[in-house]
């Protein structure tokens, strides 16, 4: 009988980086918006500039970072100075004075973001061993969610006791962004190349498959209908849920995605990314389905836990297929795709959902929302059919 695989060094660390990565932001950005608008009057539509410079400045680096980690056949480095750049930067708020300065710290730090993600996503996928690599990838994610549930109670609590006001709360952010660095200089290593692969010099230029674009095509549509959670939690409001309870249903629902992540991904390795994905985004449909339909506050709060387990079933599932789909010296690239898709495509998803929800209502929103997720699961059947899965244990 062989021993399981283990998830490893380099997983275990980037999943500590990833969580102290995200304390040190959950204690800034749910802030964010009442300190642009309360202490440097900016209005809503430059904080939604802010955010929407800010990701769409991620999404172009991640392809570049992710094919020059191909390139050069390193991951670590891009990894650290994406981690370093933004945790640098991200205290930097503290001392700003005009929501144009704000506005460079935030796309500094989605910079640094920008740098380190494909490069990270492809270093755990040749962490581990290619049977549990759903696993790996939902327990990094699971990491990443429990530090979306301490920041914000931290902050909470350093406010609310008036330990600190809000800009000593920014510097105090600057703490586990510190330690989450330190992670990355002396607990990861790079994965050696094999002689074969160190032989081969990979480039931009050269094609990813087509099985590969056809399933990136199909989840660029299900992103399409994948608006900011933002609305979730306006449709909250309306149903009754007070707005001094909107952090602890934020809280609540990152709870369920840490505890479902691992699960999640797991399953994927047992039954396959396919049908673990589907799974994810039938629920995905049919949560937005009853936020059309929900008539009260419970009803939010329930829809709310089930929201969590659509992201444990898809987000370490859909990183495990990206990284089956692909040669190990051109994963770099593909995850730098992967992750251009999905922020190419969020900007387009909430003005959509925004407009449709303005001009017909909520309901017709969310089940616009539903029928692309819908529409996206029976899109990856269709795209995957005839075709052979990637079975566990092959690189």
């Amino acid at each position: 009988m062989t021993d399981r695989p283990r998830l490893g060094r380099n997983v275990m660390a980037l999943a500590a980086v990833s969580f102290l990565t995200d304390v040190s932001s959950e204690m800034i950005y749910p802030l964010l918006p009442v300190f642009l608008t309360t202490v440097l009057g900016a209005n809503a539509s430059f904080i939604g500039a802010i955010e929407g410079a800010a990701e769409t400045t991620a999404a172009l680096l991640k392809l570049a970072s992710g094919w020059w980690s191909d390139r050069v056949r390193k991951r670590k480095p891009l990894v650290f100075w994406g981690y370093a750049i933004a945790s640098t930067m991200r205290p930097l708020v503290a001392i700003a004075t005009s929501a144009v300065q704000v506005l460079l710290i935030r796309v500094a730090d989605r910079v640094g973001k920008g740098i380190r993600n494909a490069p990270r996503d492809a270093l755990i996928a040749e962490s581990v061993d290619p049977s549990i690599r759903g696993r790996a990838f939902g327990f990094h994610r699971a990491a990443d969610h429990a530090g979306g549930v301490v920041g914000p109670l931290i902050a909470f609590a350093v406010l609310s006791y008036h330990v600190a006001e809000l800009r000593t709360v920014f510097w105090l952010a600057a703490i586990p962004g510190v330690l989450s660095v330190l992670v990355v200089a002396f607990a990861v290593r790079d994965i050696p190349r094999t002689a074969t692969v160190k032989s081969a010099a990979p480039d931009l230029s050269q094609p990813l498959s087509a099985r590969f674009w056809r399933v990136l095509a199909v989840i660029f549509v299900f992103t399409l209908g994948n608006s900011t959670d933002a609305f979730l939690l306006l449709r909250a409001s309306q149903l009754g849920v007070p707005v001094a309870l909107a952090p602890i249903l934020w809280a609540a629902l990152h709870v369920v995605k840490s505890a479902s992540s691992t699960p999640g991904g797991a399953l994927s390795d047992r039954i396959g990314r396919r049908p673990t994905l589907v799974m994810g985004w039938v629920l995905y449909a049919a949560v937005y389905l009853g936020f059309a339909r929900a008539t009260s506050a419970w009803h939010a709060w329930a829809l709310f836990a089930v929201y969590g387990v659509f992201f444990g079933l898809t987000e370490g599932s859909e990183r495990a297929l990206i990284a089956d789909l692909v040669a190990l010296e051109r994963r770099g690239t593909a995850f730098g795709w992967y992750n251009l898709a999905i922020g190419l495509g969020a900007l387009p998803a909430s003005l959509l959902f925004g407009y449709v929800w303005d001009h017909a209502g909520p309901a017709t929103a969310f089940l616009m929302g539903a029928s692309l997720a819908l529409a996206a699961a029976i899109g990856l059947v269709v795209a995957t059919s005839g075709q052979q899965q990637r079975l566990p244990g092959r690189s």
